[in-house]
């Protein structure tokens, strides 16, 4: 059932990251893809402007984020309004992302992350029964495609001990004009520097961010179809999209559910355990 090759585990715990090359085919992208155009053209903004902010998760406070670990929401880009109160530009060059339960409400993105290739990947990662937590198709808008600081998974998506693992396939190519992926190689090794956590107040960190040297980040630009695959702990970023292109992506959220403990103060708190990707 394993995916990967020991030359591409070792790298991957050197690294801290894997670029898996032509891990989706134009076939299974352009699926994904249209059905976002469909769901995005059925989506009503007046009924509901949440603002996704890149910089600063700690003002996502109202119940329709905390909701939307079991629907599909729609979150717009802190650039997207006017000083009206109305969007600039059209509703499809105005949204951030949308999640964060696509892998299993849609049958479009259900069908990537429920494949052999994703559950042979895990199984390569030595998973004995995954959960995906989370599913975002992050838009990265031309022009208006906001900065996402340096993070780890493992803050957001805690489990103890911590397994989180990001899977960010391209839908479109990514490069450092449209805001690729940065990300400082090895940094996991290092352990989890802080944690992001739900109380009766909203949602906080637990300490500040440290600083980063940006001469330690290295761009990681890939083409559509190809996976990055993101250890919990490894430090990533992206930078605005300041060119004429956008950067779509899909980026599943996977911890393991054998011998380790969500998180209570997680953000996520779901009314249906999710099903196991398999079983070992």
């Amino acid at each position: 059932m394993g995916l990967l090759t020991p030359d591409q585990l070792e790298s991957f715990n050197s690294q801290g990251y894997l670029v898996i090359e032509s891990f989706s085919s134009k076939d299974e992208i352009d699926s994904m893809v249209k059905r976002m155009e469909q769901l995005v053209d059925q989506f009503g903004p007046s009924s509901t402007a949440s603002i996704f902010s890149t910089k600063n998760q700690q003002q996502l406070t109202d119940d329709y984020f905390f909701e939307s670990a079991e629907n599909i929401s729609f979150f717009f880009e802190e650039k997207a309004f006017g000083d009206d109160g109305n969007l600039k530009q059209p509703k499809q060059l105005s949204l951030n992302k949308v999640g964060h339960a696509l892998h299993e409400i849609e049958p479009a993105f259900k069908k990537f992350s429920s494949s052999e290739k994703a559950s042979g990947l895990m199984s390569s990662l030595g998973y004995k029964r995954p959960v995906i937590m989370q599913s975002m198709y992050i838009f990265k808008q031309p022009g208006i495609g906001g900065e996402v600081v340096p993070h780890q998974d493992n803050s957001f998506i805690y489990t103890e001990p911590q397994t989180c693992t990001g899977l960010w396939l391209a839908l479109e190519d990514a490069t450092i004009l449209n805001g690729c992926l940065w990300a400082i190689p090895g940094s996991h090794k290092n352990g989890l520097v802080r944690k992001f956590f739900r109380d009766e107040d909203g949602v906080k960190f637990d300490r500040p961010s440290p600083s980063y040297d940006q001469k330690d980040f290295v761009p990681i630009e890939v083409k559509a179809g190809s996976l990055v695959v993101i250890h919990g702990n490894l430090i990533h970023q992206s930078f605005e999209n300041q060119s004429t292109k956008s950067r779509h992506a899909c980026s599943l959220h996977v911890v393991d559910t054998v011998g380790c403990k969500w998180a209570a103060e997680n953000w996520i708190r779901r009314k249906v355990e999710p099903e196991p990707l398999y079983v070992n």
